[in-house]
């Protein structure tokens, strides 16, 4: 799980200081507050791990990845091309990561669940520098430091001179890298993306070996790192599917009805209530589509002609005939990969939700709180979401009053934006659920509409009928 964020000059971000991230972890706040920078920021490094150019520091993305910031200029604060972007993320493991010693083999270098990963980049100076056509020069990322941590002991890398060389570092422990040819100390090379020691380093250092456990540690946390967009596809009338397994349910939904005949192939159940009774995840969808009044039956059924063709089938009520899921509304389509993803994906995953509630009723919005409550519950996920929905804030409160669900297991942000930066604040609620520190403005004035009303309401009142 994802346990600290912590983000220097990134997007709207000047500096967010220490954010801690719990197993629920909620951003809410007006447009342009900066809420979905909090969340690109995991997502650029995830999408980095994934890209195959070694090369780079940075995978800024395109349309097609999870996160789209352009280049780096477009990526600061903003846009100092003379600003140091910096990501610092924490992480607990579910089994500790132990570094083999190499100068002593009975003793671990360093062993602990408790993770870390830090780099600060920079754009490369203009000068000297080629001209693109329209006369700009062709900048690019450079990596200023990067750093693995386990427990109080880290390595990493540090930029040393304007020459690309680099030097190791350690912290936190006594061991010190010993070059093959005698030098303590060697330069080398930049390091693969902005966290892979350049194998220059295991070539030239005879103890270095273990950084390569770092790197995957590192790359299996982003790995479990799963994204849903804000716009979800709409259903279609069919679907094709012969057999294949879908990661995930696709930055906007789009894989949800593969996710879901791949989970039914596999066999997959999850646990609901206190009866100890599993349910498919097609039946635990069903179930929830009833709780949220969005379908009474909901099902996947195959044509009789193509085994490998399916309709996504749907009944309102008890007595309604069943139609196409495609014909039942917008709601259905945006919250049926909500459904699938939380309670498909692997156990210990970390999910991120951008407007999860996007599309569905105020009182469905009300019940998608407690979807994600449960989801954490019973699959053991971290999900991390913004959000501007007044009725799912208000359903976490109650669930937090009530006791289903644990305050140490909530972190509520409110988030708000000057000219200048971003600025974030904890939500502080009592024991019965009610924000101590409700921040001016939050969710609008609602105090003020009603007077507002009853003001007009008088005032039509006194004016002499038509």
């Amino acid at each position: 799980m994802l346990t600290r964020l912590r983000l220097k000059a990134f997007k709207s971000w000047a500096d967010t200081g220490d954010v801690a991230l719990k197993p629920l972890t909620a951003f809410f706040g007006p447009h342009g507050a900066g809420k979905t920078n909090l969340l690109q920021a995991p997502l650029l490094l995830k999408q980095t791990a994934e890209s195959s150019n070694r090369g780079i520091v940075f995978d800024f993305g395109d349309g097609e990845t999870p996160a789209d910031l352009g280049d780096f200029r477009s990526a600061v604060h903003r846009h100092r091309e003379d600003s140091r972007l910096s990501i610092a993320l924490d992480w607990n493991a579910p089994t500790p990561l132990r570094l083999a010693n190499p100068d002593d083999e009975g003793r671990a270098l360093a062993e602990d669940t408790q993770l870390g990963f830090t780099v600060v980049a920079r754009q490369s100076p203009a000068s000297g520098l080629r001209s693109d056509p329209a006369g700009r020069a062709q900048r690019r990322t450079i990596l200023q430091e990067m750093g693995h941590r386990v427990g109080r002991t880290s390595f990493g890398m540090r930029r040393r001179n304007a020459r690309g060389e680099y030097d190791l570092l350690v912290e936190g422990t006594e061991f010190q890298f010993v070059s093959r040819m005698g030098r303590s100390m060697w330069p080398l090379p930049a390091p693969n993306k902005c966290y892979g020691f350049p194998g220059h380093a295991r070539l030239h250092y005879q103890n270095a070996g273990f950084l390569t456990g770092l790197e995957s540690a590192f790359e299996e946390r982003l790995h479990h790192l799963h994204y849903l967009g804000p716009w979800r596809a709409a259903l279609r009338r069919r679907y094709r599917w012969a057999g294949e397994q879908p990661a995930d349910v696709g930055r906007a939904g789009e894989s949800a009805v593969g996710a879901l005949l791949a989970s039914r192939e596999r066999g997959e159940t999850v646990g609901r209530g206190r009866t100890g009774r599993r349910l498919t995840l097609e039946e635990y969808v069903a179930q929830w589509l009833r709780d949220l009044d969005l379908a009474y039956h909901f099902r996947l059924a195959s044509r009789p002609e193509d085994s490998q063709v399916f309709e996504v089938r749907v009944a309102k009520s008890a007595d309604s005939p069943e139609v196409l899921a495609a014909d039942a509304g917008a709601g259905l389509a945006q919250v049926l990969p909500v459904l699938a993803l939380c309670f498909r994906a692997p156990a210990g995953s970390t999910v991120i939700l951008e407007q999860p509630e996007l599309g569905l009723h105020p009182m469905a919005r009300s019940g998608l709180a407690d979807v994600l409550v449960d989801a954490c519950q019973k699959r053991g996920l971290q999900i991390l979401l913004e959000s501007h929905s007044q009725r799912l804030l208000r359903r976490l409160q109650r669930r937090l009053a009530d006791k289903t669900v644990a305050e140490d297991d909530v972190a509520l942000y409110h988030c708000t934006a000057t000219d200048s930066h971003s600025s974030l604040t904890p939500l502080e609620l009592d024991r019965f659920g009610n924000i101590r520190n409700v921040p001016e403005g939050f969710f609008g004035d609602e105090f003020g509409e009603i007077a507002a009303m009853s003001l007009a309401g008088l005032q039509r009142r006194r004016e002499p009928p038509e």
